[in-house]
């Protein structure tokens, strides 16, 4: 009888201190734009970024200024990344 309760407890305990796996747009992000500025960067006034087009632009405009050297796909995983966390626009290619 004490068995079960032990097993669900232990099986829920576990899961909810599961660490979340960051993305690799997020780790990319955290790793190559954080240094310079934050997310308050995204809500400024006038922005440049209208919709997924533009994110994905302005993703690969910023990765050159920095020198990333990121290809295609590090690029759309940043995008996606922000996106998902702030924009929110329909992503379309």
């Amino acid at each position: 009888m004490l068995i079960v309760p032990f097993m669900l407890f232990g099986n829920l305990a576990s899961a909810a201190e599961a660490p979340r796996d960051a993305s690799r747009g997020e780790l990319l992000y955290a790793t190559h734009c954080e240094g310079c500025h934050n997310l308050d960067v995204h809500w400024r006034d006038k922005r440049v970024v209208t919709d997924w087009a533009s994110l994905r632009l302005e993703v690969r405009r910023w990765q050159d200024v920095a020198g990333a050297g990121w290809g295609n796909e590090d690029i759309e995983e940043v995008a996606r990344y922000l996106n998902a966390l702030l924009y929110r626009f329909p992503a379309t290619d």
